[in-house]
């Protein structure tokens, strides 16, 4: 397993993002997010990209950004909730670095999450409930899994580093 790329894998809102700019700081590599990339190459938010052109349409999108960030090294990559889920990109992030599930309880998602309908799959508790627990059996296939629960962002890093031997 390389250990020159880290991804940084989990359901919305459990903090992938902070802890991908923080950690990419600690070891002066850049840092990039997915759902970022979508919306600048697609000039509207991931919601707008759900409710107009579907779910299908943002995952070949996703896909695609997933690949282009395949080739540099020293990047760590926040990744959507739902991009670990896809196998094929599953295989390409362990094949291409380290993964890092940062796992947080549901019910602390819940409490993250803005009201604002930024996050097109958290308008229904109920389907967000099952989405949450199908999307486990994918995470549970990264390389490490956090206890992200309540952590800090940087004792998150703190561990991470640790593992990773930086």
């Amino acid at each position: 397993m390389r250990k020159d790329k880290i991804y940084l894998v989990g359901f919305m809102a459990s903090g992938k993002t902070t802890a991908a700019r923080t950690l990419s700081q600690r070891l002066g590599w850049r840092a990039e997010d997915i759902d970022e990339r979508i919306e600048a190459l697609e000039r509207m938010t991931v919601a707008d990209i759900f409710a107009t052109r579907g779910e299908p349409y943002f995952r070949a999108i996703e896909r695609d950004v997933l690949r282009s960030l395949l080739p540099p090294h020293h990047l760590v990559v926040a990744t959507g909730g739902g991009t670990f889920v896809d196998a094929e990109n599953r295989a390409a992030i362990n094949d291409d670095g380290v993964s890092i599930w940062l796992d947080v309880p549901f019910e602390e998602i819940l409490e993250r999450l803005p009201a604002d309908g930024r996050r097109p799959l958290a308008s229904s508790r109920v389907e967000m409930a099952a989405l949450y627990a199908a999307r486990r059996g994918a995470y549970q296939q990264a390389h490490l899994r956090l206890d992200g629960s309540r952590a800090p962002a940087e004792e998150l890093i703190e561990r991470m580093l640790d593992w990773l031997g930086y």
